[in-house]
């Protein structure tokens, strides 16, 4: 046979030659090789980064490592690695936003990252904090899971929102009774017995917190109530006085619904009255008298409050002239919320001779305090002559008809007051409608200045060409 010549692409190559001797080259006695996995190819095989990433995501507990990495591995890491991991080895070690989303959208269904400054690091570090101290009972919970997580979250927590207090689990009934009766009051054990977690330890250490807002009872309790689930202490309130001279950074202060009587509340204002930047506080929903607004009243003098809150308390005229003698003098409150007390006329009329003076208030809440006549022809001078109120609520009073007429004609000389709360006060539907259409006219007045504002600045600010 003549061998083909060298670069003839045609030429086809002569077949192999098949022996005994050479049985590899028999095709049917060639060994068959099956891959183990039908899918397998060379393809689908990992790199070696990927496969050095796949280590640390599953060790990062014993060894995390996340700095020394590149960018595009550090993201690959942070989004696979689990938001089980302890706390001690993410809390400041992970910064990355996307890590404390996913965990917080994991925990719980509803994420409003709005009410945290846009930060999802932060909303889980004071929402995993709260959820400790709600469910935390004393002389039973182990106070380590309170004291082991304050230096992990101290530097991230703002604002902490504590809707209920667990008291301590109940003694036996016989026991209890035989306390009882050794010790000849029922008082004082339960005094004793139904004291809430003490938070001055942790006040002390977060000194970033400058929002606390308090509720002592429980919730969901069900079948099993008890007005004693609902005790704020006398103990509660002194160790909760305490935690104030410690956080020097509390802007708002809000205790509702603790049934805070005027013996507990003077116990706070008194740990109130110098605290260099409180703004805000509410004692709402609770049983304050006349003694408790008198407290406050020093307060109001005292601070650099801005914003007062005692909604549905039990002050009435005498508990009201105090705060309104304090009014007189303030120059800080912009908000005041006596919604449903008692005041009366007597107070209502000794809150207008206030305002008559006062120029920073600007939202005042008076409904539900059996108001009538008299503070309706106050409030029609104060009407004609303060300039600083743009909110008021008569709400829900007995102001009647020639009261109604009277507001109408403070409202006349008025060009502040956009809003203006009279129902079910009585005033008469004419009254009612011109003072809305006044209202009307005055918002248009401060649409039209808001308008103008930055028209203003740009006017009077320099030609910078």
């Amino acid at each position: 046979m003549q061998e083909p010549v060298s670069g003839d692409t045609n030429m086809a190559s002569p077949p192999l030659k098949t022996s005994a001797a050479n049985p590899a080259a028999n095709p049917r006695r060639m060994r068959r090789i099956i891959a183990e996995d039908p899918e397998w190819s060379l393809a689908i095989v990992p790199h070696l980064s990927e496969l050095c990433l796949q280590h640390i995501i599953s060790n990062f507990e014993k060894n995390p490592i996340v700095d020394r990495l590149l960018p595009e591995h550090q993201r690959k890491v942070l989004d696979r690695i689990s938001t089980g991991l302890p706390l001690i080895v993410t809390a400041n070690l992970i910064s990355d936003e996307g890590y404390w989303k996913r965990c917080c959208t994991e925990r719980w269904a509803v994420c409003d990252v709005s009410r945290y400054g846009g930060s999802w690091k932060r909303m889980f570090f004071e929402r995993h904090l709260e959820s400790i101290l709600k469910y935390f009972i004393p002389n039973t919970t182990d106070p380590n899971q309170v004291l082991e997580v304050i230096p992990l979250c101290k530097e991230y927590v703002r604002k902490l929102e504590i809707d209920q207090f667990l008291p301590p689990v109940k003694l036996d009934q016989n026991k209890e009774e035989d306390d009882m009766s050794d010790s000849g009051s029922d008082v004082g054990v339960d005094e004793l017995c139904m004291h809430h977690y003490d938070l001055g330890v942790l006040t002390a250490a977060l000194s970033h917190l400058e929002e606390l807002h308090l509720t002592y009872g429980v919730k969901d309790c069900g079948m099993n109530f008890e007005w004693s689930l609902f005790d704020f202490t006398y103990q509660d309130c002194c160790s909760l006085a305490n935690a104030f001279k410690k956080c020097h950074a509390l802007k708002v202060f809000k205790l509702c619904r603790s049934k805070v009587d005027d013996e507990k509340t003077r116990v706070l204002i008194r740990n109130l009255l110098d605290h260099p930047c409180l703004v805000e506080l509410d004692l709402s929903h609770n049983l304050i008298r006349d003694r408790g607004a008198r407290a406050i009243g020093k307060l109001i003098n005292r601070s650099k409050l801005e914003i007062l809150n005692l909604c549905n308390n039990r002050i009435r005229a005498p508990g009201a002239q105090a705060i309104a003698h304090a009014l007189g003098k303030n120059s800080t409150l912009t908000s005041l919320n006596l919604r449903i007390n008692c005041i009366e006329d007597e107070g209502g009329q000794a809150i207008g001779h206030a305002l008559l003076t006062n120029a920073t208030l600007t939202s005042i809440h008076l409904g539900g305090n059996e108001l009538s006549e008299p503070t309706a022809t106050l409030f029609s001078q104060v009407l004609a002559q303060n300039t600083a109120l743009t909110s008021i609520n008569l709400a829900c009073n007995h102001i009647g008809l020639d009261g109604g007429k009277q507001l109408l004609e403070g409202m006349s000389d008025n060009k502040t007051v956009t809003e203006f709360d009279l129902r079910l006060a009585e005033v008469g539907q004419e009254s009612e409608y011109l003072i809305n259409q006044a209202l009307k006219a005055n918002q248009e007045i401060a649409r039209l200045k808001t308008l103008c504002q930055p028209n203003s600045l740009e006017e009077k600010s320099p030609d910078l060409d």
